[in-house]
């Protein structure tokens, strides 16, 4: 009995593991508040499907027509008799960089009705309508005579209608734009959008535009709220790799009219898009969202195609007076003030294979230094960003040392990888400590970053502009995910300020890690959770804490508020926190889940606290994080 009891004792101790810290409260540091960076990148479901209200795909007919019907991707051919056209004059358009022009980008859908009194058209399903719903419609047309086309929102066969618009069309010169409303009488998971008309006519629509009311800047009003609700204090935009295929004077067009944006070395960054990003947010609406969130705007030029000139005239639009060409421009565009964007980067992972432009350091730096010395001309206290494929010692030496007088900063990607098997009892368990433990992966990357710019003998900040698990964006989140992104989180807050790393962007939040997009709604993923939670650090200083060599703990302090996170990374083992610390507790919740497999989120309940005069301690369940404030007076 005796020797069972002590197996027992024994095998408690295995899972009931025991951490006492030491936070100091007199060893604290500043850390920078762009350690709470986040991309906002124009790839994959990121704008398209994401953060865009538009509702309509393809609604600029980009790409090559459908087989044998000549009717652009995405959309339906509406009549028996009737012909298809993909191509002819198009509305959307570019403004300068001919030489960057890809193929199929701009094109319009003609469609000519060959039997008078015979339904023609187009059409598109797949849309999520809701009931009384107030939709802003734009339809961009030009026929050659008199025609009447009918709008209509109706069910997945168009059996029934719950809503009807009727556009009276006249000829002209030129395109014509109608706006107008409509909002369903019923909603419908499978709605469907149809144009059409029954005169022996031909009608070419340019472009095409459907999205909530609601919306703010064309982006979804639920998708910005749960972007501010995870607390970016920078958005990294238009890349990452979309830099190379953004060309920043279109968004000076009307939105329909810009042209549609084909990815340019590969598919990747388009792949939901038949290849193609159709520009639905501009520079303006970028900066409104930025203010809207409290973020700070970090803006990749594409050094590849864009002229020194034309990266120092994006500057000049941003930040110049009115007595500026490009001011007057921003100014007579509705946005009088400077919009003072501050960090800017010049190109991304240059150096790769995926990237036009320069291949090696010096070249790049050539470059790179050109674009640099026109942008600091027109706002010479802007915070530039130098890319390649760090860590890297020859790009150290022969691009980031000579560019270092007008660059301070260099970008360093990291994604980890990990298993990822999660159909039986070992698989999950070994897919989880392998995923929570590549946080060690940029822990790595960071310092030896660190040691190959300091080599340089120039002082060099560290932009880690990019991290997350690879390939994270092809799969549902989970909380194996929101633990390895905790940890990662903690190591930066904790090491900002060692490491000189000032500026840290996650990739990325909206609909590929953080906030899970549907077309009914969005929340936060298990990540976004942590992004939430970990928000309370922000404008604290970091306090030194012994013993967290794990990087299990954060304690940050500020106006006599003490804010710690704990993180449990361990699978199936409890543990014990203790900390030599006295105070009242304010808050004390606890984040955990029993199922740490794709589709998790995080549970939120009290944490119990234990507080004696000496010190404070707390449980945390397997796989689980907390977050306490104590209140220690007034400092």
């Amino acid at each position: 009995m005796k020797r069972i009891m002590l197996i027992a004792v024994l095998a408690s101790a295995v899972f009931h593991a025991s951490m006492a810290q030491t936070i100091d409260l007199k060893s604290t540091a500043e850390f920078s508040p762009y350690v709470f960076g986040h991309n906002l990148e124009h790839t994959r479901a990121a704008v398209n499907g994401g953060l865009s209200a538009q509702m309509l795909r393809n609604r600029k007919f980009a790409g090559k027509p459908s087989k044998n019907q000549g009717v652009a991707g995405m959309w339906e051919g509406i009549g028996d008799k009737v012909l298809f056209q993909n191509g002819g004059p198009a509305y959307t358009k570019h403004i300068g960089n001919p030489e960057m022009r890809r193929s199929n980008e701009l094109y319009s859908q003609s469609i000519q009705n060959l039997v008078e009194g015979q339904t023609a058209g187009i059409s598109q399903g797949g849309l999520f309508l809701k009931k009384g719903e107030a939709y802003q419609m734009r339809a961009v047309t030009r026929v050659f005579e008199p025609l009447t086309l009918k709008v209509e929102l109706t069910d997945r066969d168009g059996a029934k209608v719950y809503a009807t618009k009727t556009l009276e069309l006249r000829p002209t010169a030129d395109w014509v734009v109608s706006e107008f409303e409509m909002a369903p009488s019923a909603g419908d998971r499978h709605g469907r959008v149809r144009y059409t008309f029954d005169k022996k006519a031909e009608l070419l629509i340019g472009a095409l535009s459907m999205m909530p009311k609601d919306n703010f800047h064309g982006m979804r009003s639920d998708v910005v709220a749960n972007l501010k609700a995870i607390g970016p204090r920078l958005l990294r935009w238009p890349g990452g790799n979309f830099a190379g295929e953004y060309r920043w004077k279109d968004g000076l067009l009307p939105v329909d009219q810009r042209g549609p944006l084909q990815a340019a070395t590969e598919i990747e960054t388009q792949p939901y898009t038949l290849g193609y990003d159709f520009h639905e947010i501009d520079t303006d609406d970028f900066v409104a969202l930025c203010r809207e969130v409290g973020a700070e705007p970090m803006i990749t030029i594409n050094i590849a195609w864009s002229s020194p000139e034309e990266s120092a005239q994006w500057v000049e639009y941003c930040n110049g007076g009115e007595d500026t060409e490009y001011g007057k421009i921003r100014a007579e565009r509705g946005h009088k003030e400077p919009y003072n964007v501050h960090f800017w980067s010049l190109g991304n992972e240059m150096g790769y294979g995926h990237m036009e432009g320069p291949a090696g350091p010096e070249g790049y730096a050539e470059l790179a230094g050109k674009h640099a010395d026109a942008m600091l001309e027109v706002t010479p206290s802007l915070e530039l960003c130098s890319s390649g494929p760090y860590p890297n010692d020859n790009w150290a030496k022969y691009s980031a040392a000579p560019l270092a007088e007008k660059v301070r900063y260099i970008s360093l990607h990291h994604y980890a990888g990990g298993a990822r098997t999660f159909t039986s009892p070992e698989g999950i368990k070994e897919s989880y400590e392998t995923t929570v433990a590549a946080v060690t992966g940029n822990i790595n990357q960071a310092k030896r970053m660190r040691e190959s710019l300091d080599a340089t003998g120039k002082s060099l900040h560290i932009s880690f502009d990019e991290w997350n698990q690879w390939y994270s964006w092809y799969r549902p989140s989970c909380v194996t995910e929101g633990i390895y992104a905790a940890r990662t989180m903690h190591f930066y807050i904790n090491e900002s300020a060692p490491l000189d790393i000032p500026i840290v962007c996650y990739f990325q939040p909206i609909g590929e890690g953080a906030i899970l997009i549907t077309p009914e709604g969005s929340r936060l993923t298990a990540n976004g959770q942590m992004f939430e939670m970990l928000k309370a650090h922000q404008d604290g200083r970091v306090c030194k804490v012994s013993g967290n060599d794990d990087y299990s703990t954060v304690a940050t302090i500020k106006d006599g508020v003490l804010t710690i996170s704990l993180i449990n990374d361990s699978y199936d083992s409890e543990r014990e926190f203790s900390f030599n610390i006295k105070g009242k507790v304010l808050e004390a919740t606890l984040y955990s889940s029993e199922d740490v497999t794709p589709h998790s989120f995080f549970e939120k309940s009290p944490l119990s606290v234990t507080s004696s005069r000496k010190d404070i301690k707390t449980v945390l369940p397997a796989h689980s994080v907390a977050l306490i404030k104590l209140s220690l007076g007034k400092k």
